[in-house]
């Protein structure tokens, strides 16, 4: 109880002070911890530690390096993504912006809890940040008009996994989301509660797991002035429901190979859905070979889909609906492509790991998105708008065994 009560003491300090800007696979990371974000975000299968069970299948604590006793990991993610973008309102007599997002780095933390409550039943518990982004152009181009956006969101997710057969276990955590929106006026926050279940088949040198996450939306309240006639409007954001499929194989004891597949229900979660964002299919392949028993290399691709639609031909002058308001359709626009550019595809990760004599570990990893652009033009070639990002990152996790 002493190391529940000083986890959820972090986690509502990491609630209230973490900021974020993870635009990986639409606004979601590809995985948490630095093992995991190594092998290209897998883990739904054979994670490698207590914190990437209980994030990606929470059945899968009954099986890995953690299991039969104790596990405690703590991890933190140096963020740097970089953003650009240009608008050109020359047709319409306001001239062309271009600019570069001054949002900084952001360091974010993670921690992940395993333990055996009997031989078949275990206990887990995580703190960490699962999404978020947002850029800064306070500041510069006049034409950006103070364009600002930070989306935060955290869980906190109790687990329990079950281990029915000697090779087949099944798991469920309940989470508790706080989730923070930033759009230049001060952030709304609020909470959102929800569920995953999982299950994980070991099979000779196969694992075979799957995970559902349920949506979980929360209601920014008075978060901004959309449509301009001075009240301050709410915001639905909804964390999407999610569905992952993973396969690993350990032909020995260095080499692990795993696949995952992941379907993001995007364009039925409140918000995304009217920003026009299509579902994700997020397809993540991740190796590692052991050189020793103390010394791990770790490698992985992580591709999904941009899922920020175009609209090329809009009509700059006409208003579009945003959940019962009316908002210029040229603001609506610049929104979703200058202020939410959630576009990376591809992701390249590396990583290795080196356990100590005893019972601790050290995890390192590195994360590039490579850069993509979104770009669309007006009806007529009244206003175009482009954005540019790419993403660097590094992970850092060390892991006690008791």
């Amino acid at each position: 109880m002493k190391i529940l009560t000083i986890v959820i003491a972090i986690f509502a300090i990491v609630a209230m002070s973490a900021g974020l800007s993870l635009a990986t696979n639409g606004d979601n990371l590809i995985g948490v911890g630095p093992t995991s974000r190594a092998m290209g975000g897998v883990g739904v299968a054979s994670p490698q530690d207590s914190i990437s069970a209980i994030f990606a299948n929470p059945a899968a604590m009954c099986f890995g390096a953690y299991c039969p006793g104790s596990e405690a990991t703590f991890a933190g993610t140096y963020f740097n993504p970089t953003a650009d973008s240009k608008a050109d309102f020359s047709n319409m007599g306001q001239g062309v912006g271009e600019s570069d997002s001054q949002m900084d780095p952001f360091v974010v933390p993670a921690i992940g809890i395993s333990t055996p409550l009997t031989s078949r039943l275990r206990f887990g518990v995580g703190a960490y940040g699962v999404s978020g982004m947002g850029v800064n152009y306070k500041e510069e181009d006049p034409q950006y008009q103070n364009m600002y956006t930070k989306l935060e969101v955290m869980k906190f997710a109790p687990n329990l996994a079950y281990l029915v057969t000697p090779d087949f276990s099944v798991g469920a955590s309940l989470s508790v989301s706080y989730q923070n929106l930033d759009l230049g006026t001060g952030g709304a926050h609020g909470y959102a509660y929800g569920a995953q279940l999982g299950a994980l088949y070991h099979l000779n040198i196969l694992n075979f797991g799957v995970s559902y996450t349920t949506p979980q939306k929360v209601t920014h309240e008075n978060v901004f002035d959309f449509n301009g006639d001075g009240d301050f409007d709410d915001l639905d954001l909804e964390a999407p429901q999610t569905l992952a499929l993973g396969v690993s194989v350990e032909p020995n004891d260095s080499l692990l190979v795993e696949f995952d597949t992941k379907w993001i229900n995007w364009s039925d979660a409140d918000g995304y859905e009217d920003f026009d964002w299509d579902d994700q299919w997020v397809f993540a392949v991740g190796a590692q070979y052991k050189l020793t028993q103390a010394f791990a290399l770790r490698i992985g691709y992580n591709y999904s889909k941009n899922p920020v639609n175009e609209h090329n031909g809009f009509n700059p002058m006409g208003t579009t609906n945003l959940q019962g308001t009316d908002v210029p359709t040229m603001n609506y626009e610049f929104f979703r492509i200058v202020g939410f550019p959630a576009i990376i595809e591809h992701h390249l990760t590396l990583g290795a790991g080196y356990k100590f004599t005893g019972n601790m570990a050290v995890n390192i990893s590195y994360m590039h998105g490579f850069e993509e652009t979104i770009k669309e033009t007006s009806a007529a070639d009244m206003a175009t708008l482009e954005s540019s990002l790419k993403e660097d990152s590094v992970s850092v996790g060390f892991t006690v065994q008791f």
